[in-house]
């Protein structure tokens, strides 16, 4: 889309509810044509960077705030419950619970990273989970997941979308987690995410691709942390 505005602002909305981005003094509306209302003016002024760096075109991709906002308001608010029960079944297939059986080398370092997050997890969940090695699937208790589930279900809908792309970038809902409680910064919880992979480039060597491709979880995995942080500086 070529940038046909001049002028980027914000200004609080009518209601004293949160902030608008105004193109023009025109509020920017998301992808579903819904006001794009953000709760937090710093989190406003960001998405205002985001689309006063715009020069002939707007990417959407250079946009990550402007797109977890559009999220929150078209996709996480209109179906919630869809939302949170999605995340919740994380806790039955989480990532810190799947260690390798071979070679020791990999479990001992995946045990290292991922013992104590599962041990945060029932401290301060109440959620112990179960590990186990190689592929096949350990069933989780009831009562573990039910807690996960309560966890979950207490973020607020604009934070969920964070949660929401921790959660399934890491493959790990005690990672997402992790991260929205302040036990892990965003960088610490995209290592932990690929203890394998680190493991794997030690012993073989770098593709270039593949290289690619984990530059950019990272990076989402940074924006979803960076969002949240900026939710909470008001």
């Amino acid at each position: 889309m070529k940038r046909i505005y001049k002028t980027v602002a914000v200004a609080p909305t009518d209601d004293g509810a949160g902030f608008s981005v105004l193109l023009d003094g025109r509020p920017v509306r998301s992808p579903g044509q819904r006001p794009m209302a953000v709760p937090a003016r710093a989190l406003a002024d960001a998405i205002a960077g985001e689309w006063d760096a715009q020069v002939e075109k707007v990417d959407a991709r250079s946009m990550p705030l402007t797109g977890f906002a559009a999220t929150v308001i078209d996709r996480v608010s209109p179906q919630r419950d869809f939302v949170v029960t999605e995340l919740a079944g994380y806790g039955g297939s989480d990532l810190v619970c799947y260690l390798a059986d071979d070679p020791a080398e990999l479990t001992a370092r995946q045990e290292a990273v991922w013992a104590p997050l599962r041990d945060w997890a029932e401290a301060v969940f109440g959620a112990r989970l179960r590990p186990t090695a190689g592929i096949m699937p350990v069933s989780q208790d009831a009562d573990a997941l039910a807690a996960l589930r309560r966890e979950v279900e207490t973020v607020g809908d604009w934070e969920l979308a964070s949660l929401h792309t921790l959660t399934t970038v890491t493959g790990s809902l005690v990672l997402g987690l992790a991260v929205l409680h302040g036990r892990l910064d965003a960088a610490a919880a995209y290592a932990a995410s690929e203890v394998d992979e680190a493991y794997q480039i030690e012993k073989w060597g770098m593709d270039r691709e593949a290289e690619q491709r984990r530059r950019a979880r990272r990076a989402e995995v940074a924006e979803a942390a960076k969002f949240v942080e900026l939710l909470r500086a008001g």
